[in-house]
């Protein structure tokens, strides 16, 4: 297989193409369309005009990720390009230990994946690309698609019905968890885990418009949006999972999370640079996050090149750090996964135990929320966000988990403000929707 890069002329929002090929996929009877926006594969963003993404079974989830074609780029193909490749999400309880959870509850496949063999492509400059793997140059779908992107600027979102009344999580049952989970710490069973709930909003509105609009508002750094017949999800992740190019692989965990008051509150952010809970769950993370990826990676090669650096986002401060593996080249992505899914900073430390209480406070299955969602290309390598801020869309409704990370520090009712904190851009996104 060859790789084809052409250059497209036009330079439209990443939503304003997306509301495109929405539009051009929903005339056509075309699967829907996915979209990967913010800083994937070295600052791009990367939209699939439309793919058929497939529930997947659970023993098969990771390996599809190895089922690439050898592909040949084109000499004067850009640094960056895509092509195509897998697009799609890993649900949360893939790998739970204490076996299959909440049975009959969940309302979407475990995981889903779908081959796309072209993308347009926004690299860090602005510069629109088409891109394809393919035996030979598919010159009218190159046409086709440069005049959608050239005519895709100033067209107005489709407005619809939005969300109906708010079902909220039961406040003093996650306190009730969270105090539950202390004393676990407190009896050495476990030094950390994650507590989460989720809220439910009747939603008859277009899964797609709600994540455009939340991503053009918020602009997290990892969103990425994947449908089908069985739904949608459309996370505004700001959180890095995985990134793999060649035998690198990164992953940025953040834990530690403050309210931020405006682009000048200096003060919380200092609050959360000194926060004895905040620091000791972050470097719990990142000792876990070592741990995993020095399971598969070359002896000697697990570094930290970045440890709590307090970062803005959206409402709120984070701490975030990083952590950075060489692999040997025969380990493929599926044995990556199998070393370090679910995401080290979703579930506890020691992860198995953390995972096995998890499973006993919760009472809902997290579906794909502290799963992942991304992409795996054979041209350019596997990035997968923590998938945080993510709606999960069936059955008219959208749903959305919330949630923090517990320590011996950690106290009930403040644990439930920050899950407060975290839901309100959600819902005010929700509340938004039709309007």
């Amino acid at each position: 297989m060859r790789l084809f890069v052409r250059p497209v002329e036009g330079d439209p929002t990443a939503t304003d193409v997306l509301r495109a090929l929405e539009r051009r996929a929903r005339s056509r009877g075309l699967p829907p369309p996915a979209a990967l926006t913010g800083d994937w594969f070295g600052g791009s963003t990367v939209l699939v005009p439309s793919v058929r993404v497939h529930p997947v079974e659970p023993g098969e989830a990771f390996d599809v990720l190895d089922r690439r074609p050898e592909v040949t780029p084109e000499p004067a193909a850009p640094e960056g390009a895509v092509g195509g490749g897998w697009v799609g999400y890993l649900g949360y309880e893939l790998t739970d230990p204490a076996g299959a959870r909440h049975p009959g509850r969940r309302r979407l496949p475990a995981a889903a994946w779908g081959w796309t063999d072209h993308v347009l492509r926004r690299d860090p400059r602005g510069q629109w690309w088409f891109e394809a793997i393919a035996e030979h140059e598919p010159g009218a779908l190159v046409t086709e698609l440069g005049t959608l992107v050239a005519e895709a600027a100033g067209h107005h979102a489709e407005s619809g019905p939005g969300p109906g009344g708010v079902v909220a999580p039961d406040a003093e049952r996650h306190r009730k968890s969270v105090r539950r989970c202390v004393e676990e710490i407190a009896a050495g069973e476990i030094f950390q885990a994650n507590v989460c709930s989720r809220f439910a909003v009747p939603f008859a509105g277009s899964p797609l418009e709600l994540f455009a609009t939340g991503s053009a508002r918020f602009d997290p750094a990892r969103a990425a949006y994947v449908a089908g017949a069985w739904g949608a999800v459309a996370s505004l992740s700001p959180e890095l999972f995985l990134a793999r190019h060649g035998e690198v692989v990164r992953s940025s965990p953040i834990k530690g999370t403050t309210p931020r008051r405006g682009p000048q509150d200096d003060h919380n952010a200092d609050v959360l640079r000194g926060s004895r809970k905040d620091i000791a769950e972050n470097v719990m993370i990142v000792d876990m996050a070592r741990n995993d990826l020095g399971r598969v990676a070359r002896t000697g090669t697990v570094t930290t090149p970045k440890l709590l650096r307090v970062e803005p986002h959206p409402g709120v401060w984070h701490l975030v750090s990083e952590v950075r593996a060489e692999l040997p080249p025969e380990i493929g992505d599926a044995e990556l996964l199998r070393a370090t899914f679910p995401p080290a900073s979703v579930t506890g430390a020691p992860k198995v135990r953390a995972l096995e209480i998890i499973s006993e406070l919760e009472s809902d299955p997290r579906e794909v929320y502290c799963g992942a969602v991304g992409m795996s290309s054979p041209v350019r390598g596997t990035e997968l966000n923590v998938a945080i801020r993510t709606l999960e869309y069936a059955a008219g409704e959208v749903a959305f988990g919330v949630g923090g990370g517990i320590t011996a520090d950690s106290d009930a009712e403040a644990e439930w403000q920050e899950c407060l904190t975290k839901a309100a851009p959600l819902l005010s996104l929700l509340e938004r929707a039709g309007q």
